[in-house]
């Protein structure tokens, strides 16, 4: 019985000393690279990075017009036909505008004179308003700054309003009263005849189908340009075409008879002084 119970402990603790050791545990599978064709996939899927946007390029600058009268106001103040016509070549196409001495006999003088001796040519579509509803186009400011400063106070007397703010016509716009206008016309997209009682007297009209050109001109500005009138009366085109360079601009404007803008010498004038502030900047009210 002894050699019995012996045996047994024998065996048992043969047994305990024969337990199976606690298994590693597996290490975590690491996962597998993408086969080819599934990251060519994925790869093509991808969105591509969009290329960066070219910066707009101003359009011109065109040649300006070197008539003596550019910077002598009282040298272009001949009497208009009682009709004529004006070509318009700008970079948004060309159109023709007619006049009619009659309708505003100050106004129309004036528009002729500056067509004839080349007041336009280079100079910008800086105010165009087309929301929320279609308005007008502006025009006027001369690009260079020595002709400017001849002209922003050389001032109309007033004209009897006989026309209407119809879509196509052309009109002076003015600083809150009939007796400031100078060398800035606007031209109505649209009809704005409730401009007739506040003195805007219409000078001319925009032969059909020019008007299709006329709605071309760039309005993606709006009121923008128009809030720093001053600016451009001290700084010209050079402004404009630094912060607005997607504005349109008058090439050349012709009497349609083909005379005038004969060229001269250009006189050196008077440099702009810092800090001074311009005078008769006419601004066309707003359409509310």
């Amino acid at each position: 019985m002894k050699c019995l119970a012996l045996s047994l402990v024998l065996v048992a603790g043969a047994l305990a000393g024969c337990e199976s050791p606690t298994p590693e545990p597996k290490p975590e599978a690491t996962p597998k690279p993408a086969t080819t064709a599934a990251a060519a996939t994925t790869a093509a899927a991808a969105p591509t990075p969009a290329a960066p946007t070219a910066a707009p390029q101003a359009k011109g600058p065109f040649p300006e017009s070197t008539n003596p009268a550019m910077q002598e106001p009282k040298k272009a103040s001949e009497k208009a036909p009682a009709k004529f016509k004006a070509k318009f070549e700008t970079t948004a196409g060309d159109f023709e505008i007619e006049c009619t001495r009659d309708w505003a006999p100050n106004g129309v003088d004036r528009f002729y004179n500056l067509v004839k001796i080349g007041y336009f040519d280079d100079v910008a579509f800086f105010r165009a308003v087309k929301t929320p509803r279609p308005f007008m186009v502006q025009f006027g400011i001369h690009g260079n700054p020595e002709v400017s400063k001849h002209w922003r106070s050389a001032n109309l007397p007033p004209d009897e309003v006989k026309g209407s703010n119809t879509r196509g016509m052309v009109t002076f716009a003015m600083a809150g009263s009939p007796d400031t206008r100078s060398t800035q016309l606007y031209i109505n997209f649209a009809d704005n005849s409730n401009l007739d009682k506040m003195g805007f007297a219409p000078v001319c009209k925009v032969v059909e189908p020019g008007m299709d050109v006329v709605e071309k001109i760039y309005s993606g500005y709006g009121e923008r340009p128009s809030g720093a009138q001053g600016t451009i009366q001290m700084q010209g085109n050079k402004f404009l075409r630094e912060k607005f360079p997607e504005l349109d601009y008058i090439k050349t404007a012709r009497l349609s008879d083909g005379k005038g803008a004969a060229a001269a010498p250009a006189g050196t004038g008077d440099a702009p002084k810092a800090g001074a502030k311009p005078t008769g900047s006419p601004s066309l009210m707003s359409q509310d």
